[in-house]
């Protein structure tokens, strides 16, 4: 049997591009399911599966309604909401194999709600004209793939036939491609920075010989994020919660804020949550010149061209360390912290030669496990490492402490 794929648009303003998107999978053998979210009308350049009356109503509304209101703004919000529960809905019945869309800003809204409904791995295309700019709120911790358009998305031309053409393929490809996946090993999750990559590597190795898949997380916002909705949707086993950095953007105001719910998801799901403050001693930014003038005075170092690092102070330390407090005091399952007492990162640290690393800063440090011991409850674990984040030590110690964790939540489902 041909593979589905869902082809999902505004079908009044781009029916052009789309007929030529779909007739480009008819002649490959593909089954093609139309979903239509233009507000203003429809198509006759080919069959529409579910028209967009039937997506404003999955809303809540009607078609006529959001034309009399004559309100954009809102059309595209209520049609994304339609689009995502047609399309989580259409995914239950028909188990198709593929999504692909594309538009501005308001298409590329509508098409990205309706694929972050779809479960991980399902191959989804978008293409859009937004798709170099910043598109966090479109992707959210989906898997989606933008392909940017060049130009604007408004008819056939050399070079609109050439993304078009890119894109179908692309699909196409991935629908082709036979995707073998290992089962049976439990997934515990990680997460990791630059500034902590050898303490994580050496974790992974021995997690792995332990007979886990580690899925490692890169703390950059999304990948915090991403790592907490896996987690809420119950295919992580554990969360070694080494790299925690984030917190100190959302804390700041910097560029890898993963949201105030980070640290939440392994508590409420009751699963094994070891924490250490990786990588709290900073608070990451762009370039130099993006940078709130109200840090002038403060202790900086440019990571690379794109990411400028910023010393947290005692004063944010402490705060990080109450709210850490706060987060593992909520926590339903066995929640414990390792303090790795010589620093938090490769630049909060003490070199081979005894010389301290621009972000030495034993007070700041200390300032959060002050707080964190001030502020948790007393039956949650803290062990302090008398090691840097990075040393061999530390990384045994907490990968030991983890397994227990893990071990023990076994032997009590039993």
């Amino acid at each position: 049997m041909s593979k589905k794929i869902v082809v999902i648009g505004a079908f009044d303003t781009k029916a052009i591009e789309y007929k030529f998107v779909i007739d480009l999978f008819i002649k490959r053998g593909f089954q093609v399911i139309t979903i239509n979210t233009g507000v203003m009308g429809a198509t006759d350049l080919f069959q529409i599966d579910i028209d967009a009356q039937e997506v404003a109503r999955a809303a809540g509304t009607d078609l006529s309604t959001l034309r009399e209101a004559n309100d954009r703004g809102k059309a595209i919000a209520v049609m994304s909401n339609g689009a995502s529960e047609i399309t989580k809905g259409l995914h239950t019945k028909e188990q198709f194999d593929g999504i692909i869309g594309m538009g501005g800003t308001a298409g590329t809204n509508m098409v990205t709600a309706a694929m972050r409904s779809l479960p991980f791995g399902m191959p989804k295309i978008c293409i859009s004209t937004v798709a170099s700019g910043d598109v966090g709120p479109y992707l959210g911790t989906s898997d989606i793939i933008l392909v940017p358009s060049l130009t604007d998305i408004a008819g056939i031309n050399t070079i609109s036939k050439i993304f078009l053409t890119n894109a179908a393929a692309a699909l196409a490809g991935m629908l082709d491609v036979k995707l073998e996946i290992e089962k049976g090993k439990p997934i515990v999750a990680a997460s990791m920075f630059g500034n902590t990559t050898p303490c994580i590597d050496r974790c992974r190795d021995m997690l792995s010989s332990k007979g886990f898949e580690v899925l490692i997380f890169h703390a950059t916002g999304a990948g915090g994020k991403t790592m907490e909705k896996l987690v809420n949707d119950g295919v992580i086993e554990g969360v070694l919660d080494l790299t925690t950095t984030e917190w100190a953007d959302t804390l700041c105001g910097g560029v890898f804020d993963a949201g105030n719910e980070r640290l939440e998801a392994p508590g409420k799901m009751g699963i094994p949550h070891l924490i250490a403050p990786g990588c709290i001693d900073m608070c990451n930014f762009g370039s130099p010149e993006t940078i709130n003038s109200k840090y002038n005075n403060r202790l900086f170092y440019q990571w690379n061209p794109n990411v400028t690092l910023m010393r947290t102070t005692v004063d944010e330390n402490r705060e990080l360390g109450k709210i850490f407090a706060q987060k593992a005091n909520a926590a339903k399952g066995k929640i414990a912290f390792v303090i790795p007492t010589k620093g938090y990162s490769m630049l909060d640290s003490i070199n081979e030669k005894d010389e301290p690393q621009l972000f030495w800063d034993p007070q700041a440090d200390q300032a959060f496990l002050d707080a964190l011991k001030s502020n948790l409850s007393p039956e949650i674990d803290i062990e302090e490492i008398d090691a840097n984040i990075n040393d061999p030590i530390f990384a045994e110690k907490a990968v030991e402490k983890f397994l227990e964790m893990i071990y023990t939540k076994r032997t009590n489902e039993k």
